[in-house]
């Protein structure tokens, strides 16, 4: 049986195997950094979904008061379909609601279309926006 909790520290090289296992990781991005620094930030919405000790699936949720953000969803290749997506997608936006956030927006690659699929099937909306950004501390 799947749960949903909170991400541990011991957590931590088996949620980096999942990613790598389901292509989240950049070479530009550390995911042990990324994960340290969630972990200061609202680590309350780093949850994972754990079956029989294994951890199966990932969210990393963020708040700045105007909107929410997801990343890093992740589900176990091997569990696709059981609805370990599904249920993390839902955590998290329960986490985001009940700190009073109105709503939530994530990026996806455009040439990702199983997971753009994957959102259109939970409500969410495609916005036509480009996304830019700047690099403050190098890795």
């Amino acid at each position: 049986m799947t749960s949903i909790r909170a991400f541990a520290l011991r957590d931590t090289e088996s949620v980096i195997a999942l990613w790598q296992s389901t292509g989240l990781t950049r070479s530009w991005n550390n995911p042990h950094l990324d994960i340290q620094r969630k972990l200061q930030v609202q680590p309350e919405l780093f949850l994972v979904a754990v079956d029989g000790g294994d951890i199966v699936g990932s969210v990393m949720a963020g708040y700045d008061g105007h909107r929410g953000w997801l990343y890093y969803l992740a589900s176990d290749p091997l569990r696709r379909g059981q609805g370990i997506g599904r249920a993390l997608v839902a955590a998290a936006e329960e986490a985001l609601l009940d700190m009073g956030c109105p709503k939530v927006q994530l990026m996806v690659r455009p040439d990702n279309r199983d997971v753009l699929g994957f959102y259109d099937s939970l409500g969410y909306d495609r916005f036509d926006t480009t996304t830019t950004g700047k690099r403050l501390i190098a890795d």
